[in-house]
């Protein structure tokens, strides 16, 4: 539109009015304007930001920060410096992401180790803590039970109605351990529980 010309259409008035924006940085710009970067507090202030929504593991904070563009040894830096202040702590994320799923989500130990090895979370912690998450198997009665056990029934209970609305007891006793099955549960243990589904509260007490 020319200088001092009135607008002939409402799109041109629009193009007139409308405020010049910068361009959007891309992604490349941006990994590239961040592997400038030899500040170190600001990789740690990116990581803590990452750290404000929920608890992570050392290799989601290190993956995050590597994608976003930050230099290895920057990364590294502001790792250790969150360990040494404890606020990064695999056993910790751990053990509460296991408390976590046994509160609501239920999952068996095959898929909890399965999650949390993706997690990136080492083999001995995991194993340290699925350890102490069995030492709880004991009912109050003394009576010895199972995390698992624990977590599959509550499984099915979360999910009884719509298992209850399959009339045919051979397609619901398949579709239960399937549930039980995909959420991590082993065989044993995806029997037992149907067994005591099957038998009802009053066999069971």
């Amino acid at each position: 539109m020319s200088v001092g010309r009135p607008p002939r259409s409402e799109a041109e008035f629009r193009d007139a009015i409308r405020p010049r924006t910068r361009r959007r940085e891309s992604l490349a710009e941006r990994r590239a304007r961040r592997s400038a970067i030899d500040d170190p507090e600001v990789v740690l202030n990116a990581a803590s930001r990452f750290l404000e929504t929920r608890a992570r593991s050392v290799h989601e904070v290190r993956r995050h920060l590597a994608d976003a563009g930050y230099r290895p040894e920057l990364i590294e830096a502001a790792l250790v410096r969150l360990l040494d202040l404890g606020i990064l702590d695999d056993e910790s994320f751990a053990r509460r992401w296991v408390e976590s799923r046994d509160r609501a989500r239920p999952r068996g130990e095959i898929a909890l180790r399965r999650e949390l090895a993706l997690k990136g979370v080492e083999r001995s912690v995991v194993d340290a803590v699925l350890t102490e998450r069995r030492g709880g198997d004991e009912r109050g009665d003394g009576s010895a039970t199972s995390s698992d056990a624990v977590a599959a029934d509550r499984l099915l209970a979360r999910h009884a109605r719509a298992l209850e609305r399959v009339a045919d007891p051979r397609v619901r006793r398949q579709r239960a351990y399937a549930l039980l099955a995909r959420n991590g549960f082993d065989p044993d243990t995806c029997r037992e529980a149907m067994a005591r589904l099957e038998s009802g509260p009053e066999e069971q007490g």
